[in-house]
């Protein structure tokens, strides 16, 4: 639902985040909310980062660089990679965007559940969209004959990798197997990556170190959930030369603005290696803390996802509305997932944050399930 309101949800465009929808519901000031319906770091933007925008605030008066000359070099150096293998995106978004505008995309596939953006951008830039649901028992993953089915019909597949909203990933293998089959069938793969840096780089499947090998995929990422900048948009795709010439082609000048690459730089400095590594140990533990919680005091389901987030299934006695009913006048906002394909009107995503938010999070559900449970005595 990109930019099309629907008055009747929580998540009326589509996405988590939405303080000021859930603030004209609850009269809550959005500044007042914890947020679990967004996935951003719960460290905060690094201080390098926020240095960094005050230093140059005053280059505002400027055009930004629309080469994103310096961003791009110090992401090359990063990733090992050819500058002309980069392009800078406003967000993963704008990066999903320019594939399917660049590369002629009429026929783009989804596994589902997956991020909503998919299948709306492909729609908004004219492809038709085709859809596998994978099976929960699968762990939300298309098997290889709905794949290969799947590739067959289409000219891009989009893979969330680890998967919004489930949080599940792929191995190295099947990430392998899936690029093979759209080779042989003459189709892209965007793989979406935008999570992939809450996983410790030894942890981590990634096709980026062999990419000159599939002339075919795409990998897209982002820069703002992990360094806490959603706000400033920023992203990135990795691709053969050839693709991201096309991708650039249909890039609006200045799309990327000047605070954003001055932020974008920041992060990529040596010194955020301790502020990377106490992100990635504060995740694991904060999503093991809250599995276990979850399970433990209230008897739901959750599935155990590799990003910054959880997929929860409520019990019996609760819809992800009711829920979000019930938390938002305590100033609590989470993720319906009713209206993802593949998902339950039970379903939920909530952010991973740190320790403190976490038990007012817990505090709150174990509070209104109890009172629910005794109600419905």
């Amino acid at each position: 639902m990109n930019g099309k309101e629907d008055a009747t949800l929580m998540e009326p465009y589509g996405h988590g985040g939405d303080l000021w929808t859930a603030s004209g519901r609850f009269d809550i000031a959005p500044g007042e909310w914890l947020d679990y319906s967004a996935n951003i770091n719960p460290l905060g933007p690094p201080p390098q980062a926020l240095a960094a925008l005050r230093d140059g605030l005053a280059a505002i008066v400027n055009y930004p660089d629309p080469g994103h000359r310096e961003l791009k070099r110090l992401l090359a150096d990063t990733l090992k990679v050819a500058e002309e293998e980069l392009l800078i995106g406003n967000g993963a978004a704008e990066c999903m965007a320019l594939a399917l505008a660049g590369l002629g995309v009429r026929k783009a596939g989804v596994i589902a559940p997956c991020f909503s953006e998919y299948a709306q951008l492909a729609a908004d830039y004219g492809a038709e969209v085709r859809t596998v649901v994978a099976k929960e028992e699968n762990g939300f993953r298309a098997n290889a004959d709905e794949l290969e089915e799947l590739l067959e019909e289409v000219d891009l597949l989009f893979v969330g990798h680890p998967n919004n909203p489930t949080g599940m990933t792929y191995s190295l293998e099947q990430l392998r197997e899936i690029v093979r089959l759209a080779a042989r069938s003459s189709a892209y793969v965007a793989v979406d990556e935008a999570f992939i840096d809450f996983i410790p780089a030894e942890e981590r499947a990634t096709l980026l170190p062999e990419l000159r090998d599939y002339p075919h995929v795409l990998l897209i990422r982002s820069m703002t959930k992990f360094y806490a900048i959603p706000g400033l948009r920023l992203g990135y795709t990795v691709a053969a030369p050839a693709l991201i010439a096309r991708m650039a082609r249909k890039q609006v000048t200045w799309s990327v603005n000047g605070l954003a690459l001055l932020a974008g730089q920041a992060c990529l400095q040596p010194e955020l290696a301790d502020y990377e590594a106490r992100t990635r140990e504060l995740i694991a533990t904060e999503r093991a803390f809250l599995r276990k919680e979850i399970g433990d005091r209230l008897g739901w389901r959750t599935w155990s996802g590799e990003a910054n987030f959880l997929l929860v299934r409520t019990s019996e006695a609760w819809t992800a509305a009711d829920l979000q009913g019930a938390l938002g006048p305590r100033g609590i906002l989470v993720r319906s997932c009713a209206r993802y394909e593949g998902l339950t009107e039970r379903d939920i995503r909530i952010a991973v944050r740190g320790r403190a938010d976490n038990e007012r999070l817990m505090s709150a559900l174990a509070n209104i399930d109890r009172r629910r449970r005794e109600e419905g005595r």
